[in-house]
């Protein structure tokens, strides 16, 4: 009898040790149910809910749906909204189509517009087609143009193009007159003759001048003279005249005495006349 009444007492202790560590996981698995109610995520138990909360629950579905609605989701069901909401909404969807016929930009649906607003969508929808137009876009449509509008828009895309010709870039020469295609040509090649000269860009040595030609050939010697100075990859030793190898080799040869000498660089002993190599004294000396 003793016995028993002992593990009663230990079994009563542990049930109060206990107690609040079930309160606080029941706690926690209502807390986690509510939200899953509230946010329509994750699982939700509606018969644990108190009143209020089925009341908490009820207003975050509602206002869920409300902006389901204005997202435009599939999730929307309109008939849930109250009447103010559904005035709103309607008001919304309204703009967001205005706004869109306006700027070109998503759907646009012209039948939902009122006349006025219909009126100058078609002014805007004008005016940006004469952009298009303007600025060479493949969304032109000349159809839709006025014989002034046609008259201004060829004038420009002429003198566009000519620009193009004149800068080097691609164009239609065909449609240049006569005096325009003297004018590019006379650019073309003064562009060819600098392109040669200074050794950048793309040269057509047959198209310069006698003059052009020499101002040419002198500008590449000098380019490949200071290449080879410079002991450059690009150095082509053979087209150097014997007064320039002569002055390259002199060169070389006192940098590599120098170098010998002060052990600084490049050295190679074997290229040393006997006098520089005698002069050299061993390390340590």
């Amino acid at each position: 009898m003793t016995m028993t009444l002992r593990k009663y007492c230990w079994a009563q202790v542990a049930l109060l040790c206990l107690w609040p560590i079930l309160l606080h996981a029941q706690s926690s698995d209502r807390a986690q149910n509510l939200a899953g109610c509230k946010n329509g995520v994750g699982t939700c138990d509606r018969s644990q809910l108190s009143e209020s909360e089925l009341v908490e629950a009820a207003l975050a579905a509602h206002q869920r749906n409300v902006a389901d609605c204005r997202n435009g989701f599939d999730a929307c069901d309109q008939a849930k909204l109250t009447e103010p909401e559904a005035v709103a909404l309607a008001v919304a969807q309204h703009q967001k189509n205005v706004s869109n016929c306006m700027i070109g930009l998503g759907s646009c649906d012209p039948s939902r517009l009122t006349p006025f607003e219909a009126r100058e969508w078609s002014v805007v929808q004008h005016r940006r087609n004469y952009a298009d137009c303007q600025d060479g876009y493949d969304a032109c449509d000349r159809s839709k143009l006025t014989p002034v509008e046609i008259q201004n828009i060829d004038i420009a895309l002429n003198h566009r193009n000519l620009a193009d010709c004149k800068s080097g870039w691609t164009c239609n020469h065909l449609s240049l007159t006569s005096s325009e295609n003297t004018e590019v040509n006379i650019l073309e090649h003064q562009r060819n003759a600098v392109n040669c000269e200074s050794g950048r860009g793309e040269c057509d040595h047959s198209q310069l001048t006698a003059s052009e030609a020499r101002e040419s050939a002198l500008a590449e010697h000098q380019r490949n003279l200071s290449a080879c100075k410079d002991g450059l990859e690009t150095c082509d030793y053979s087209k150097l005249t014997s007064a320039e190898r002569k002055m390259l080799s002199d060169s070389e040869h006192k940098r590599n005495y120098s170098a010998c000498l002060t052990g600084y660089g490049y050295c190679d002993l074997s290229r040393l006349t006997a006098d520089e190599a005698r002069s050299i004294q061993p390390k340590g000396n």
